[in-house]
């Protein structure tokens, strides 16, 4: 699993080109892991307002995403083999030049 954490565009002040030809780079990033055979699948995240529930009082705290320390933006899951695959797919993540970074983790299977 690829987990997107630190970008915020709704912060970044980016025209509606910019932000059209940066929206074009993960398209294209996508169609390529979906040529190789390694896309599965994934979402963006709402990223305006973020709900945290924690505790055994289940206490609710609302924070915009523009508060939040470290936003997580979205994920992908990618077919790869070990971290190292994983962390040549995330190779070509767009957002390393804006700040973002890819957090990789395998995703636990359970025997039913």
């Amino acid at each position: 699993m690829l987990i997107f954490l630190g970008t915020n565009y709704q912060t970044m002040g980016l025209s509606p080109e910019e932000m059209q030809a940066h929206m074009g780079k993960w398209f294209a990033w996508s169609q390529k892991m979906e040529e190789d055979g390694v896309y599965v699948g994934g979402h963006a995240l709402e990223t305006t307002t973020v709900r945290h529930v924690s505790g055994p009082d289940r206490t609710v705290t609302d924070r915009a995403g523009t508060e939040v320390k470290e936003l997580v933006g979205g994920y992908y899951i990618v077919k790869a083999p070990d971290l190292d695959t994983a962390m040549k797919i995330a190779e070509s993540y767009p957002d390393y030049d804006k700040g973002g970074t890819v957090e990789i983790r395998e995703v636990m299977e359970f025997d039913n």
